[in-house]
């Protein structure tokens, strides 16, 4: 849009996610588009929660996580947000490394699992 607004569906395209997705982030109140009749208008602010969301959602955070952790900024301001991230994202980081080292795991297991079926067809 001319006035750097977004319409639902350009803000849909713009970041690959359906309508219903877009329809559920304002439902839990991720996002609050303004509205004029029945139109969603999407703007600056609106596409910066969004792209903070996806990331959110890249790194495994949950929505609800993801939308306390927007709150903060309204509620608290900027080093608030930036102290919660923080301790988010060590939590994260410890909760994906673990995760990793099982599916090493795993994969080591199957793999010899195969190997030793593989013989014992020869």
């Amino acid at each position: 849009m001319a006035d750097g607004r977004l319409s639902f569906k350009e803000m849909c395209a713009r970041f690959e996610v359906t309508p219903r997705t877009l329809r559920y982030y304002e439902y839990i109140e991720l996002l609050s588009p303004e509205r004029e009749g029945r139109v969603r208008l999407y703007g600056p602010r609106e596409v910066a929660r969004m792209t903070l969301i996806l990331r959110g959602r890249r790194f495994g955070f949950s929505l609800e996580e993801i939308r306390q952790w927007l709150e903060l900024y309204e509620t608290e301001g900027t080093e608030a947000q930036k102290s919660t991230f923080v301790d988010l994202a060590d939590r994260q980081i410890d909760d994906l490394e673990r995760r990793r080292s099982e599916i090493e795991e795993a994969i080591l297991d199957l793999r010899r699992l195969r190997d030793d079926t593989a013989a014992s067809l020869a």
